[in-house]
């Protein structure tokens, strides 16, 4: 079966974006270390599949590049019916549905994006088989959180943790 891989940063308290979206944060020049990508690269090579929520897929769209996921199958979930795109379907039917279903085909494992919204609910269904999540040493004060309220309490595994140069923190976790 396919896993769906929760691969994420946020700040210390706890945000993945500010409250307009804005990630920039995370791309700040004195956080740079050469020639690292905090297993960005190995995601990639392990999946064939995106899971993005409507607002994520729109900042993603607001950076000044091509789409980043070309060939991989991206899926945004959306409340409107939006028309398929090159790169992207769009899906309106229960998330938690939907993502079930899809763990059950033939493929590689699957990236959950986010947001917020979107990972409260896949976790809450227990889809989420895996979390890689990067602790970056900010604190924003307020934006969009890793998970929305109505979390419902999870106990997990820390697989495994590393600490760079530059003060991240990346723990590994598991059901």
């Amino acid at each position: 079966m396919r896993k769906v891989i929760l691969y994420i940063a946020a700040s210390l308290d706890g945000y993945i974006a500010k409250p307009d979206g804005d990630t920039t944060w995370l791309h700040d020049e004195r956080y740079a270390i050469a020639g690292e990508d905090y297993g960005y690269s190995a995601l990639l090579a392990a999946i064939d599949t995106t899971l993005m929520g409507h607002s994520t897929y729109k900042v993603i769209l607001g950076f000044d590049m091509p789409f980043p996921y070309p060939d991989k199958t991206n899926y945004v979930f959306s409340r409107s019916q939006l028309p398929d795109t090159e790169h992207v379907k769009f899906v309106q039917e229960n998330p938690a549905d939907f993502v079930k279903q899809l763990k059950q085909q033939a493929g590689q494992d699957i990236w959950l994006i986010g947001g917020g919204q979107l990972n409260t609910l896949l976790l809450n269904a227990g889809l989420i088989d895996e979390i890689v999540l990067t602790y970056v040493p900010i604190i924003l004060g307020n934006g969009i959180s890793l998970f929305a309220q109505g979390t419902q309490e999870k106990h997990l595994q820390v697989s495994q943790s590393k600490s760079f140069a530059n003060g991240f923190v990346q723990l590994t976790l598991a059901k």
